[in-house]
């Protein structure tokens, strides 16, 4: 597949909309912030669904305990157990995060958390082992975020798609250190990278427990990527991947074309069904694909394209193109979450054993990433002038906003 991916027939470049039209979509979009902490257990609601989920991840503790974990790398990987209250479906759609608008949230009309405990890796393994038991298939489901994620962030996102979706495989959350700013985007690349290791050995512990029947897996953005790396990792290792590996679903995956068909590769034979979920129209992987050298990003290519529609069938590699789908961010890039329809379709492949980032983006952030282009400084200083006026009103610019500062400057603050 690599040797053909190869061949440059990708068409024209996407193009990014100009600087007023980011600023008017990103004006219609601004939503009002939301309070940090909510994390913070509180008592249950009988009228809300809960969703069990065991959480493993490199990212360090947060200083606020209701955050649990930061966007910083920790040298160990570090596990919690976490239990999520969603409210009936008759006060939120499907595909929605109700996030709440204060503390302490509501159960009844908020997503809030009911329990969120550090365990150490044999309770982990405890838990684990006790709820594949309990399972009515032996399934576990692995979802890997995306780009620009706070903890919380993927772990109600998660929460949600279980939800949603009707997915009966036991819920384990893979989180990396993400800092969930659209500035550092390098930062997280590298975060993905630094946890490669860590997602490859939850990977081989699910393979050898017998308890485990089947393992799907659901990597959303730059997730694809550790997702990928981390089957190919383990394919070299042990010479193939397991039988019970069944699913891989990639929603927008950031990640190269033609290293994409190089993984692949490298990956042997026997290997899970992967279904690809691409649209066409996503604002966020153009600008990903001018960001590493104008190379077509796989979470948008047009499947129906050459060399792309032969070699994917070659494959068996099913595609879902979600391009006509209106749901998801403004830049199009959460569609397979928050469209309702899509959600449902993941877990009804979940459910037959056949072959997906909330975002914390405030106003000031949508015009630095507007303004930062080829010359990274000089445009990340404009995008800092003008956003400035937005920080003063807008929590989440005002969360990002020294990120974007530290990115120019050292501890002295002088401009790099």
């Amino acid at each position: 597949m690599a040797r053909h991916l190869n061949r440059n027939a990708r068409g024209g470049v996407p193009s990014w909309p100009s600087l007023p039209c980011v600023l008017c979509l990103m004006l219609l979009s601004a939503c009002a912030g939301r309070p940090t902490g909510v994390l913070e257990p509180v008592a249950a609601s009988p009228s809300a669904a809960q969703v069990e989920m065991l959480v493993t991840t490199t990212r360090g503790r947060a200083e606020k305990p209701g955050e649990m974990f930061s966007g910083e790398r920790a040298l160990s990987p570090t596990f919690a157990d976490i239990t999520v209250s969603i409210p009936s479906d008759t006060v939120r759609k499907a595909g929605e995060v109700a996030w709440p608008r204060k503390l302490p949230p509501n159960p009844e009309t908020d997503f809030a958390t009911l329990k969120a405990e550090e365990i150490d890796r044999g309770a982990a393994e405890k838990w684990l082992n006790s709820q594949v038991r309990k399972s009515p298939d032996g399934s576990v489901l692995v979802f890997i975020h995306g780009f620009n994620n706070h903890f919380e962030d993927a772990v109600f996102r998660f929460a949600q798609i279980v939800h949603d979706s009707g997915a009966r495989s036991v819920p384990v959350l893979a989180t990396w250190p993400s800092r969930g700013s659209l500035l550092a985007y390098g930062y997280d690349r590298e975060s993905t990278n630094y946890t490669r290791n860590a997602v490859e050995r939850l990977f081989q512990y699910l393979a050898r427990d017998p308890e485990v029947k089947e393992v799907s897996i659901l990597a959303h953005s730059m997730g694809n990527w550790l997702a990928l790396e981390s089957l190919r990792q383990m394919a070299i290792r042990n010479d193939g991947l397991p039988a019970k590996f069944r699913n891989v679903m990639l929603a927008a995956p950031d990640v190269d074309v033609d290293v994409f068909g190089s993984q692949i590769a490298d990956m042997g034979k026997q290997r899970p069904r992967f279904t690809l979920f691409v649209s066409r129209d996503d604002r966020a992987l153009a600008v990903s694909r001018r960001v590493w050298g104008n190379v077509s990003r796989l979470g948008a290519i047009d499947p129906e394209q050459s060399p792309y529609k032969e070699e994917l069938a070659a494959n068996g590699i099913t595609v879902v193109d979600l391009t006509k789908i209106k749901a998801g961010d403004n830049l199009h890039h959460t569609k397979f979450a928050e469209s309702p329809e899509i959600v449902r379709l993941i877990g009804s492949r979940l459910s037959s054993g056949q072959t997906l980032t909330d975002s914390r983006l405030g106003l000031g952030d949508h015009i630095v990433a507007a303004t930062a282009g080829a010359a990274h400084s000089v445009g990340t200083a404009a995008g800092l002038v003008v956003a400035a006026p937005a920080a003063l009103v807008d929590q989440n610019t005002r969360r990002n906003y020294v990120h974007h500062v530290e990115s120019l400057a050292g501890p002295s603050g002088g401009v790099r």
